[in-house]
């Protein structure tokens, strides 16, 4: 039987960003970034409440439709309870469109809302497992979301049911991380739609090497993370599409550092054993409208009871 949770119950979570892909690692390698959302969830006696500041104010809907509040509700029933009304209210500081996880940022941070909420019931908590399960479900593939879940750089899978899964990776002490994010943005669906339904066979054998190879570079060997982090299944197919982002990608690249798409773009992240990138690459990203920040390795989402992390 599903318990009715009372008014009054407040719930808190933090979500970090995340990159996808990471090159060569197509639906399958991610790694969350120190660049976080909060959410805030109490719940009422009737109706549905939402208030949204920073990213997307104004421009995501504010009823049963809104991303996090469909996964607050997916989260409340995988537990076993439910609310009769809810107020919500996001703080949104992961940009929107640009390839940095914001959708599975709402998607964990919901769930994990949730979590808040059931803790307070006398029902079980939702593992990690089951985290990364449900909020992989939302886009059908667990790279982004179960770095948001797990935190730190993450390989996941998936297997028939489907069943999604992930296991962190320890990423290397000298790696840095220098997202470029521009200004522009770009829908995930219309960059996967350029992708094509078959590769050849040599194209697949160069990037499950890579793949392999980036492994063992995000953790062990950071010296092969130029080799590790090249790609020929999706990143040339969608240049057409980010010229700005395939041009910027490039110049890092002639210039010895290991850069690639964020997810789908058109943000570009890149990968550095120097504490910092030269000075000609920051000045052509910001003269081309990149806003690069160096940033930590994301802590996995956090929840809590009341109004703070």
């Amino acid at each position: 039987m599903t318990e009715n949770l009372p008014a009054g119950l407040l719930a808190t979570a933090v979500v970090p960003a995340s990159s996808a892909n990471l090159g060569p690692g197509f639906d399958s390698l991610g790694l969350a970034l120190s660049l976080y959302d909060e959410i805030q969830a109490e719940t009422t006696d009737s109706g549905l409440a939402i208030e949204v500041t920073g990213e997307g104010a104004g421009q995501v809907p504010d009823d049963e439709s809104h991303l996090v509040v469909r996964a607050i509700r997916r989260g409340l029933a995988a537990g076993g309870v439910s609310v009769s009304g809810l107020n919500i209210k996001c703080r949104n500081v992961i940009p929107h469109s640009r390839g940095l996880g914001s959708s599975a940022a709402a998607v964990v941070g919901g769930l994990a809302v949730a979590n808040g909420l059931i803790s307070q019931s006398g029902s079980q908590p939702l593992t990690l497992e089951q985290l990364v399960q449900l909020s992989s479900e939302f886009e059908g593939h667990p790279d982004n979301a179960s770095a948001a879940v797990l935190g730190g750089a993450v390989v996941s899978w998936t297997e028939p049911g489907p069943t999604y899964a992930a296991a962190p990776l320890t990423l290397h002490p000298d790696i840095h991380l220098f997202p470029a994010i521009p200004q522009v943005r770009s829908s995930t669906a219309e960059t996967r739609a350029v992708l094509p339904e078959q590769i050849a066979h040599k194209d697949a054998t160069f990037n499950v090497s890579r793949a392999a190879l980036l492994v063992v570079a995000l953790t062990q060997r950071p010296d092969l993370l130029m080799a590790a982090t090249e790609d020929v299944m999706h990143q040339p197919q969608r240049a057409a599409a980010m010229p700005a982002s395939a041009e910027y990608l490039a110049m890092l690249r002639r210039s010895g550092v290991a850069a690639v798409l964020s997810g789908a773009g058109p943000a570009v992240i890149a990968f550095s054993t120097e504490p910092e990138l030269p000075a000609e690459v920051l000045e052509f990203g910001a003269a081309n409208g990149f806003a690069v920040e160096k940033m930590a390795v994301g802590q996995g989402v956090r929840w809590t009871v009341g109004a703070g992390v």
